[in-house]
């Protein structure tokens, strides 16, 4: 019969199991390469960002920018270290999320929660890339809206919906206050000199960009709460161009654009530099 300190010995034991896999040399490889992975679909992003404010076509989300991926010389091979850098690096937040790995926040709680966050991102987009790496098709702007519709058709839907989209408007502050208090700081290495200077500028401009077209995402939700239409709710493509459609949009939007490129550099950047 299991004791209590039998309990306690195997939890005990499955942390220690947990800090030695994420703090392990492989895994900390691939989980740079799953950075590395994603500074190259922000850089995508962001090149379809300013095609569509310049109104050359284009998807700009996360499908599109993988679709993109593959269309690069040796872009099949790139497509699938991009699905095995995803979930390793989703595996390692996870780790983090459940364990403490790695956090030098005294929030641990609150360090845990945005790693968990982070880990079903990286896995949503690992999955989005494997299928389109196998052939398969797939829409992130159709998904968010079959979401939306699923979500209200529940009871209390509305209210469930605008919770989502409160949650996404909060990561997108996030973002966006991790940016301007420099809190990056803590995920990296940062060598002294022109370096330092060049990182900072592209770490706090991306992270305001990306922050900046989160908070939209969750706005749509929003508005696709109070209006019953799950067409509002369209991701990151329908956030863009929501704010193509600002006065002086394009430029906004170029601008947006330009902040997901030097999010991507900075990811490059973090991927050699990443605190393990």
């Amino acid at each position: 019969m299991l004791t209590s300190d039998d309990a306690r010995r195997a939890a005990r034991e499955a942390k220690h199991a947990a800090r030695e896999a994420a703090n392990s040399k492989t895994l900390e490889i691939a989980a740079r390469a799953g950075f590395a992975a994603s500074g190259l679909v922000h850089l995508m992003l962001g090149t379809l960002a300013i095609s569509v404010a310049n109104h050359d076509g284009g998807e700009p989300d996360q499908t599109g920018a993988l679709a993109q991926v593959a269309k690069l010389p040796g872009g099949m091979v790139a497509l699938w270290l991009t699905v095995a850098g995803f979930a390793a690096l989703g595996l390692w937040l996870l780790l983090q999320a459940l364990f403490g790995v790695g956090s030098r926040s005294k929030k641990r709680w609150a360090r845990s929660l945005v790693s968990a966050g982070k880990a079903l991102a990286y896995f949503t987009l690992g999955w989005t890339a494997l299928t389109i790496a196998l052939g398969g098709s797939t829409s992130a702007t159709r998904s968010t809206r079959n979401t939306s519709a699923t979500i209200l058709s529940f009871p209390g839907g509305q209210l469930l919906l605008i919770l989502v989209g409160l949650i996404a408007a909060a990561i997108g502050m996030y973002f966006i206050h991790k940016g301007a208090t420099k809190g990056f700081r803590d995920d990296i290495f940062v060598p002294d000199g022109a370096w330092r200077r060049s990182i900072f500028a592209l770490a706090i401009t991306g992270y305001l960009a990306k922050g900046v077209a989160i908070v939209v995402v969750g706005i749509l939700f929003i508005v696709a709460a109070v209006q019953v239409d799950p067409n509002s709710a369209s991701g990151l493509d329908g956030a863009l161009r929501a704010l193509a459609g600002l006065p002086q949009g394009e430029a906004i939007l170029s601008g947006v654009g330009a902040g997901l490129i030097a999010y991507g550099v900075y990811s490059f950047a973090r991927a050699r530099l990443a605190r393990f």
